[in-house]
């Protein structure tokens, strides 16, 4: 196929653009009524020395790292958990209890215990979310009692199988 000047000053254009073979050869037969089969606009692209632009690469966004799973120690036999029992501090003055009826729309829920006596409400829901009701509106534990609750919580749930 041979191309006039200004035929060609239109491709190249195209090219640096970005454009993809297939566009050149439908912008080819819209703006200068030349039909090409792909193949031919391949060879025509190659025959005028150009080299259209590769497609930028997605960027790839790396996973979350997933929840490190709860340790699983069985319950010894003969033994079984008690729920709705307060539970002696664990290395602390957090302790951690498990509802004997799970809250509606948890899967687990207790209370806790913090080191300045407030008391909370917490559940896992379905999702895997922690959440944590405190007794007095407005309440935050300080953060080593969070990361106590957290440990005291773990050790709780993996006593249960969870």
């Amino acid at each position: 196929m041979k191309l006039d000047e200004a035929q060609r000053q239109a491709v190249s254009k195209w090219i640096a653009e970005g454009a993809k073979l297939s566009e050149i050869q439908n912008r080819l037969a819209a703006e200068f009524g030349i039909k090409l089969t792909y193949m031919e606009a391949r060879f025509l692209v190659d025959d005028l020395k150009l080299t259209p632009k590769d497609p930028e690469p997605p960027k790839v966004v790396a996973p979350p790292e997933p929840a490190k799973p709860l340790a699983t120690k069985p319950v010894p036999a003969g033994e079984t958990p008690v729920a709705d029992e307060v539970l002696p501090p664990l290395g602390g003055n957090v302790s951690v209890s498990v509802d004997q009826i799970t809250r509606p729309g948890a899967v687990i829920s207790g209370k806790v215990n913090f080191s300045d006596g407030q008391i909370a409400d917490w559940y896992l829901d379905q999702t895997g979310r922690l959440g944590v009701v405190p007794k007095v509106a407005g309440y935050k534990p300080s953060a080593e009692d969070v990361k106590e609750f957290q440990l005291a919580l773990q050790q709780e749930v993996a006593k249960l199988g969870y």
